[in-house]
Parts: C-alpha cells; sequence; structure tokens
C-alpha cells in the first residue's frame, strides 16, 4: 500500500454559466476535498468552467440558422475561457494553496471557436496540458469544433505516498471526455501511452455510464475516474432552455450525476453518486495496475502486434 495516493472526483456543476461564481465553486470544493479527504488529485466534470447547455438547440435547423440562435451563442462564447487566462491562472493559485493536482473539463475559446476541453493543473507547474475533445457528439457539433491528435497528453506525475509520505509515488494521468470513452482506439492509444489513472470527465448520467467506466479500467488495467455534473434547472439562466418549458421548476433535474471511480480490476471503490453537490474519495494503490497486467495488458502481452496494429497522427 506504500504505493498509494488519495484521489477524489467533484459531482457538481456550473453556476448558471457565471464565471466568477463557478471558480469560487471549484476553489471551495478543491479546498474540502483536501482538508477533509486528504485528496491530493482532484477531477471536475466535463464543461465545468463555462457550462454545458442541455437542452439548448441555438436555433439550428439543417441548412438554416436563425438570430435567436446566434444571441445565444453569444452567451455561451463569453462564459468560455481561453487557455492561458486569468481562469486558469486562478486554478493554478488554488491548485498550488492546496497542494492537489485538479483534472478539470472547461469551455475552451480560441479566436472564434469553442472547444470542449479538459486541462491539467500541477500544484507546482501550473498549467502542463490540455485535451481537447476529439469529436463532439451529435448536436455539440453545431457547437464545438473537432480536437487533434496535438492534444492527447498521459502526463507524468510524482506524489507523496498517501500512507507513507517519505516515498514517492510516480503515475501516468489521462483524461478522456465523455463520448470520447466509447471511441476503441483512443482507449488504446492511452493506454499505449502508460495511464494508470485515467481522468473521465463527462455529463452522461444515464445507468450505463457506470458499465462503461468498469469495462475500461478493467480493459486498461487502470483507476477510472469518472466526474460527473448534477444540475438542476436552478443552475442555468432562467431563459434558458428545458426539458417541458409548460412545467419549469427550480429543482427538475437537467444532469442527474453518476460519478464514480473504479479499480484497474472492474471494482467500484466509490459511488456511483446521484447527490446534487458530491466528493468521492478513494485510495489508489497503483501496485493494484501491475496487478491487473498480470493476465491482462492490453497493448503488451494481450495485443497481438502481429495481427493488429495502432497508428497515431499526433500532428497539430
Amino acid at each position: 500500500m506504500a504505493n498509494t495516493i488519495r484521489a477524489s472526483v467533484i459531482q457538481s456543476c456550473t453556476a448558471r454559466f457565471n464565471l466568477s461564481e463557478t471558480l469560487d465553486k471549484f476553489e471551495k470544493l478543491t479546498r474540502l476535498a483536501k482538508e477533509r479527504d486528504g485528496s491530493q488529485l482532484v477531477v471536475f466534470p466535463e464543461g465545468f468552467i463555462g457550462g454545458y447547455p442541455k437542452w439548448s438547440t441555438f436555433s439550428c435547423f439543417v441548412g438554416e440558422r436563425i438570430s435567436e440562435g446566434r444571441d445565444e451563442f453569444v452567451r455561451y462564447f463569453n462564459a468560455a475561457i481561453e487557455i492561458p487566462s486569468p481562469a486558469t491562472d486562478r486554478i493554478a493559485e488554488v491548485s498550488k494553496a492546496t497542494g492537489v493536482f485538479v483534472v478539470m473539463g472547461v469551455i475552451e475559446r480560441d479566436v472564434g471557436t469553442l472547444y470542449c476541453t479538459a486541462i491539467f493543473v500541477d500544484p507546482v507547474e501550473g498549467l502542463v496540458a490540455k485535451h481537447r475533445k476529439l469529436l463532439p457528439t451529435a448536436c455539440e457539433r453545431f457547437i464545438w469544433g473537432q480536437g487533434d491528435g496535438s492534444t492527447l497528453p498521459v502526463v507524468a506525475k510524482k506524489f507523496q505516498s498517501s500512507v507513507e509520505p517519505t516515498r514517492t509515488v510516480e503515475t501516468k494521468i489521462s483524461a478522456t471526455i465523455c463520448w470520447e470513452n466509447f471511441m476503441p482506439l483512443l482507449r488504446t492509444y492511452y493506454y499505449s501511452l502508460g495511464t494508470q489513472i485515467y481522468c473521465a470527465p463527462t455529463v452522461d448520467s444515464r445507468e450505463s455510464w457506470e458499465s462503461s467506466m468498469r469495462h475500461i479500467a478493467f480493459e486498461g488495467r487502470c483507476f477510472v475516474l469518472s466526474a460527473c455534473q448534477f444540475a438542476t434547472e436552478k443552475d442555468y439562466p432562467p431563459d434558458h432552455p428545458v426539458a417541458d418549458a409548460s412545467n419549469r421548476n427550480p429543482d427538475n433535474v437537467m444532469i442527474n450525476g453518476g460519478s464514480l471511480i473504479v479499480n484497474p480490476l472492474g471494482k467500484v471503490l466509490a459511488g456511483p453518486t446521484r447527490k446534487p453537490e458530491d466528493i468521492l474519495t478513494a485510495d489508489l494503490d497503483l501496485d493494484d495496475v501491475v496487478r491487473g497486467k498480470f493476465d491482462l495488458d492490453s497493448v503488451g502481452h494481450y495485443s497481438r502486434p502481429d495481427v493488429f496494429q495502432l497508428k497515431a497522427n499526433i500532428s497539430p
């Protein structure tokens, strides 16, 4: 157990697309995870900064766009952040003050395009990497651009052992956003780079999500940390679209959580939780990754490279 760190997933949501309020929420929850649970690594959901526009259509139709949708996009565009920016500086300051490594879903603004992105923030080095979602899902393609192979990092990080502080624990951390987790070749690429802590920021709150996270942990012999938003109508601007406009209620659920932590043999260590705001924490014994690969290394002795080969284009 000496090769162990403590990690948390944060179940929460954006505060009405308000950047200042959301950053305050981020700081509060990160400090709580550190001070109460002793967390060294925290994972926040997809689009935590900038927001996930559930039920929005942006008045977009095949072959036609109208002014109301363009106005809605202006508001959403203005809620996004640049990388780097004062917002990422604030996240880095909290990371440094708490000593917590942060993986967080943000909506990134780059010139005129938005991206669904995950950032990696180190308490010593600050912003160290980002991953842009390779393929937005369905109507997300109206509002987000596609990532490319240049932002597929697996970040090496050294932590102090949570059970033996004089010992250094080395690990590798990746992030795969929402339905990217259903892209087998992307998963395989991350496995090939040796990911041990596979972060999965998401807004997929269906019960079937747990099955996917357990499968990935078992397949990749890695810890899976899935953080999902939990949001109600009151967490969005008052005029935001909802499922049933005739039955508006501040407490109607928009995104139903389901965050969880899974070990490399597919065992759920924490969650899934359906609480409106929750922190799940678990001890991650990195030796469990090796124990799992004793009989299954999907990019090693179980890969059959004489039959199958993976080619990745990591150019911008």
